[in-house]
């Protein structure tokens, strides 16, 4: 595993759409791990494909209660709503305002190809719109309520 460069917000291939994976290579075993790598070395609770320069529907996401990989994810449905601060990897020491649903419901394949379910509320509701938005060539700055700001590390944590 290596870490990779992750894109910051200006650089095109942040606003671009992501093409589906349809079959787990060795390659994309190595990006999945690299990916994992690189947001724990970030501090990350998510990344996305296009985060590190890879136009593949493909989304790692760890709130603290261990990895989720999501290959070719899709929301099914959502519920409620919060709002709160939100940050990105790809806009470091800033964040904003943004309101997002409070539940999640999504379907997608793990790195074995195997199709899953998985519903979320509150943080792993907001990482998974979040990253899934990155596959659309969309960030969270696109729906920052008010104005972005300066963000501590220790806020961050």
């Amino acid at each position: 595993m290596a870490l990779r460069t992750i894109r910051i917000q200006g650089d095109p291939v942040l606003t671009k759409k992501c093409r589906e994976i349809t079959e787990i290579t060795p390659k994309i075993r190595e990006l999945i791990g690299d990916m994992l790598e690189t947001m724990y070395d970030a501090n990350g609770v998510g990344l996305a494909g296009p985060q590190v320069g890879v136009l593949r529907r493909l989304v790692v996401i760890d709130i603290g209660d261990g990895p989720i990989v999501m290959i070719n994810p899709r929301i099914l449905e959502t519920e409620g709503e919060q709002t709160g601060d939100e940050g990105c990897l790809s806009l470091p020491g800033k964040a904003g305002c943004v309101t997002r649903p409070n539940y999640v419901k999504a379907r997608a394949y793990d790195e074995n190809m195997e199709e899953f379910e998985i519903e979320g509320t509150e943080l792993l509701a907001r990482a998974i719109c979040h990253e899934l938005d990155h596959l659309d060539g969309h960030m969270y700055t696109e729906k920052v309520e008010g104005a972005l700001h300066e963000v501590t590390y220790e806020e961050e944590k």
